[in-house]
């Protein structure tokens, strides 16, 4: 039996469709909801781990902190875990994801760790202007703030306005002006390279969620079945892309540093100097809306191969 393990309501619609569509046995399992016991094999097979980090922004912020518990547990039952407790480690914390870039010498927007409002005006002497603050548990671009100036970001510390999120932990960085207002998130299945995917946005959002983007580059409207049907238009604008062989690799890498066989990474290149840095890790991958138009195929049908085979149900 396959378990998905998930807290958004909407995210997993085409995945769960998928698996109803081949009659593949699996349960859903609502973090939100869940419980487990510590001295009782669970009765999985496989356990697919698409747990929200961004779980705090919709009131679950106690279930980002009990998966990792139940992972735990998981593993030492020894349950086949996809996106197990190092992915989910790296998945919940943008720090230890810059120690990962640093230790295999990819480059990232330099950063420091606070864990006080106070400490961050302090933090960001010696980086360059415009800077972020990130709260260290993200997702959809949860919380993150930008400051053109130290005097802004000095007004926001003594006014108490910065989000540090649900571990009161976040990063003080460098924020990259895009060439073209653009990302590029290189998405994995199995550690290895599955497809990527140009993101365009107007600059005024830190959420470039794939499932959410609105239209194609030429303007064609995209089916958004992994959102709620009365979800706003974002502006963004998506395309296939085919990136250097070097990315892929440094992508596979990250990856397979963190633990992660499904997910997402995401690259942006600076329009001052041309320098490419890798800014986000994610273990939850949403894949992109409408994606046969956009990149060819359907990944949730060949995400379901996956989980259909490392859970013993082909």
């Amino acid at each position: 039996m396959i378990g998905i393990y998930y807290e958004h309501p909407h995210w997993f619609t085409p995945l769960f469709a998928e698996l109803d569509r081949r009659g593949t046995p699996y349960t859903r399992l609502h973090a939100e909801r869940h419980t487990f016991d510590p001295g009782e094999r669970p009765a999985y097979d496989l356990v697919f781990n698409r747990m929200s980090p961004s779980a705090w922004l919709r009131g679950h912020g106690n279930a980002v902190f009990y998966t990792h518990h139940f992972l735990a547990h998981l593993e030492r039952h020894g349950v086949r875990v996809v996106n197990g407790t190092r992915a989910f480690q790296a998945e919940t914390s943008k720090a230890l994801q810059l120690s990962v870039l640093r230790e295999l010498g990819l480059p990232y927007p330099q950063a420091r760790v606070i864990n006080d409002p106070a400490d961050a005006a302090a933090a960001a002497e010696g980086l360059e202007f415009p800077i972020v603050v990130k709260p260290n548990v993200g997702g959809s671009g949860a919380g993150v703030q930008r400051f053109d100036n130290p005097a802004q970001l000095g007004a926001a510390a003594a006014t108490g306005s910065l989000e540090l999120g649900p571990d009161r932990t976040a990063l003080v960085q460098e924020f990259i002006p895009t060439e073209e207002g653009r990302i590029t998130r290189v998405e994995v299945l199995g550690g290895r390279f599955l497809y990527a995917i140009r993101v365009y946005s107007s600059g005024e959002t830190f959420n470039l969620c794939p499932a959410d983007v609105c239209q194609t580059t030429e303007g064609a409207e995209l089916v958004r079945s992994a959102c709620p049907v009365d979800a706003p238009r974002n502006g963004l604008r998506v395309e296939g892309y085919e990136p250097p062989s070097q990315v892929v690799r440094d992508v596979e890498r990250i990856a397979a540093a963190c633990g992660i066989e499904v997910g997402g990474i995401e690259y942006a290149i600076d329009e001052r100097n041309g320098r490419l840095y890798y800014y986000d890790i994610n273990a939850l991958s949403n894949f992109v809306a409408d994606a046969p138009r956009v990149v060819g195929f359907d990944p949730f049908a060949r995400l379901v191969d996956f989980l259909e085979e490392h859970g013993g149900t082909r």
